[in-house]
């Protein structure tokens, strides 16, 4: 049995999928919220209109999962250290999968870097790539990444949670793997902005193309491979959330180009990953002109247009 903890959208459509070989726990943090997921069969709060299978139980705790079985840790970037800690005797006897995006804002790290520091002795994988939870759940074909460092694990846990919708691809890179599904969200706002702003889909293109280009620029300063980058959980997650009206990212930045409200209760991980980023860079001496646009775009010391004219402004030089 494999557990998702996390009953948001994307941990909801994860154990769907993973249904197809076996059983699943879906844990809600929110009793109310599992018994309501045990009555009507579905995630009404956040994934609305698809059926729960038989084969995914509704918990509240980790207990009924047997150690050593996987748990993917489906919650937003900035609660997985809490998450972590609150349930360390619980997890400390499980391989785990994170499942989230984005960048610590105190303290810089990444998902597997966290839980590593939580739970030493753990093995710590990262499962990301372009995916949208609905599509997941509806069981159309996607294909993602699966980053551990210890192959052999990796090895194990993409065996355990490929189905037959959901492809995992793996590599030992896990902070090309992490900072690529980190650092698309910042993209994915700039190109929001762009659209929002209506300022074209060439302007977009060039955003994506020259975002690309400071992903991995980051990336590779940190550590990570450039081939990494240039697969799934980089340039492929990049296209999806800087296309698809789906991504939070992208609503987000459109808001903001279209000088329109955006519902506070939404997560937008680039927003965080965005300033944290930016201070890495800093440190690493990184040029990442994108991502210190979108981070004034979000402090409102400048509009889209403005932001535009500083790029388009900046010195001619070769690709």
């Amino acid at each position: 049995m494999i557990c998702v903890a996390g009953a948001g959208a994307f941990g909801t459509a994860l154990a769907i999928s993973l249904a197809a070989n076996g059983p699943v726990t879906l844990w809600a943090r929110d009793p109310a919220h599992a018994d309501e997921m045990r009555k009507t069969r579905e995630n009404a709060r956040r994934l609305p209109g698809i059926t729960l299978p038989d084969a995914i139980g509704i918990a509240t705790d980790f207990d009924t999962v047997s150690p050593g079985l996987p748990v993917l840790l489906a919650v937003p970037m900035q609660q997985l250290r809490g998450m972590a800690e609150t349930h360390a005797a619980a997890l400390q006897d499980h391989p785990l999968v994170a499942c989230c995006k984005g960048i610590e804002l105190k303290t810089g790290q990444g998902p597997t870097a966290i839980l590593s520091s939580v739970l030493p002795g753990a093995h710590s994988a990262i499962l990301t790539g372009p995916s949208f939870a609905a599509d997941i759940a509806r069981g159309l074909p996607t294909a993602l990444t699966l980053a551990c460092a210890d192959p052999d694990m990796g090895e194990t846990l993409q065996e355990a949670l490929s189905t037959p919708a959901l492809r995992l691809y793996r590599t030992t890179d896990t902070v090309g793997a992490e900072l690529g599904g980190a650092l698309k969200n910042v993209i994915a706002i700039a190109a929001g902005a762009v659209m929002g702003a209506g300022l074209g889909d060439s302007a977009r293109a060039a955003l994506m193309t020259r975002g690309y280009a400071e992903m991995t620029r980051l990336a590779v300063a940190m550590g990570a491979r450039p081939e990494t980058l240039a697969g799934l959980s980089g340039f492929g997650d990049l296209v999806l959330t800087c296309t698809g009206a789906q991504s939070r990212n992208y609503r987000f930045g459109h808001a903001l180009g279209a000088g329109a409200d955006f519902d506070p209760t939404i997560t937008v991980e680039g927003a965080a990953t965005a300033r944290a980023a930016l201070s890495r860079a800093h440190e690493a001496g990184v040029d990442l002109p994108i991502t210190a646009a979108v981070v004034a775009l979000l402090d409102g010391s400048v509009s889209v247009l403005q932001v535009m004219d500083r790029l388009l402004s900046r010195p001619l030089k070769e690709e």
